[in-house]
């Protein structure tokens, strides 16, 4: 029996890590790091990434 929602796929590129803060290396008046946040380009923020269409069908 096939699952009616398939679990989504973990982003390979963030290994479901989407977005990181990156320390710029100055610091606030009240002593805080100040950061920049990154998000992965691949699956844009969400962890996951969606199966293409045609390998879907395929049964890969």
């Amino acid at each position: 029996m096939m699952p009616q929602h398939p679990t989504p796929r973990v982003c390979s590129h963030c290994d479901g890590f989407p977005v990181v803060h990156i320390t710029t290396g100055t610091t606030a008046p009240d002593g805080q790091r100040r950061t920049l946040p990154a998000t992965c380009p691949a699956c844009k923020g969400t962890g996951t990434r969606t199966v293409p269409a045609a390998l879907a069908r395929a049964g890969k």
